[in-house]
């Protein structure tokens, strides 16, 4: 069986950390045909669009997405290309679990969190204009449809995947109607699971806490731009977002991307650290159903990792991008010639 899957280059280092994801998920033997696009300022430059509609066209063909990391301009320029295809696609569920990787130095060892953001409303899409000169008002938009189905994917995750606890964050001690309303759509969905603890916390306490013991959370469900706020955050617990994965998932197709940024000073130097497209792309792999490919590839970065001679610069070693690759897939190599263990 072979998947289609539309493949986003990106900008920056993006080309050259999808290049070697690719190789590594090709090494599997999974077999895949992938449809390139580019995106944001170099597709505006080539074809007159920020989004060309051949990529619209593809990911409704194909149903799923591998993204690396495109430039977004601050205070000006074009929006967003993740949050108009998060809009475009209803992919409500921005899924980012935060675990360590061996012989990364952080502050918190074995960490296990799992953060559930709802990826369609809230201040974070955008809504802006001016009312009048020196004047910019945000709309901050909450729905009853949008949380409840935020809460269901979380509470559905974790009773298929044995995960024990949720926090539902929020500030509805201060925006009691907008807050209010996504914590009253949790606690519905939440009588519906008694098996699985829930709480709540407010968003700045939540910040402290994870701070000071991160290992009191299981897993969070949260608005969009607390989420987009608390996942970066976390991610400095294994890191930082060179090493964390992302998945933007909704009922029709999802988008796995790198969530760090496009680093254009180091662009086309072969410095780049796949680790977190890559490690996107092992959630993409098991929303395929290729959960054996997703482990062998698991293992052996793993691997790399615990024997530390071919890391990248950026966390102490002397490989480039295309040599962090080829380690992954030798030590693919390796498991499959390794002979089995004796019953």
């Amino acid at each position: 069986m072979s998947h289609r899957v539309t493949l986003i280059p990106g900008d920056g280092i993006g080309p050259e950390v999808t290049k070697a994801t690719v190789r590594i998920l090709e090494a599997t033997g999974v077999k895949f045909e992938w449809e390139s696009f580019q995106v944001g300022a170099d597709a505006f430059e080539r074809y007159g669009e920020y989004i060309p509609k051949e990529v619209i066209e593809s990911i409704e063909r194909t149903r799923v997405g591998l993204k690396g990391p495109v430039t977004t301009p601050v205070g000006g320029g074009f929006s967003s290309i993740n949050v108009a295809l998060r809009q475009k696609f209803e992919l409500y569920a921005n899924f980012r679990p935060i675990r360590n990787l061996p012989h990364i130095p952080t502050r918190y060892p074995d960490v296990d969190l799992i953060i559930v953001r709802e990826n369609t409303e809230s201040l974070y899409s955008g809504l802006e204009h001016e009312v009048v000169p020196g004047v910019v008002e945000s709309l901050k938009i909450i729905t009853e449809k949008a949380s409840t189905r935020i809460a269901k994917f979380a509470f559905e995750y974790a009773r298929k995947n044995q995960r024990k606890k949720i926090h539902a964050i929020h500030k509805a001690n201060i925006m009691k109607l907008s807050d209010g309303l996504f914590l009253r759509c949790c606690r519905n969905v939440a009588r519906e699971y008694p098996g699985i603890a829930y709480g709540e916390h407010i968003v700045d306490n939540t910040c402290m806490q994870l701070v000071m013991n991160p290992y009191q959370y299981d897993m969070l469900v949260m608005e969009n731009l607390y989420g987009d706020i608390i996942s970066d955050l976390c991610a400095a617990f294994v890191g930082g977002l060179g090493f964390v994965p992302s998945a933007n998932l909704g009922d029709h197709c999802a988008i796995f991307e790198a969530v760090h940024g496009s680093a254009p000073d180091i662009a086309g130097k072969n410095l780049a650290n796949p680790t977190a497209l890559l490690r996107s792309s092992l959630l993409m792999l098991r929303h395929l159903g290729e959960f054996d490919a997703s482990t062998v590839i698991r293992n052996a970065l793993e691997k790399v990792y615990r024997h530390r001679e071919k890391l990248t610069k950026d966390i102490g070693g002397r490989a480039g991008t295309s040599e962090f690759a080829d380690a992954v897939i030798e030590e693919m190599d390796n498991a499959k010639a390794a002979p089995a263990a004796v019953p």
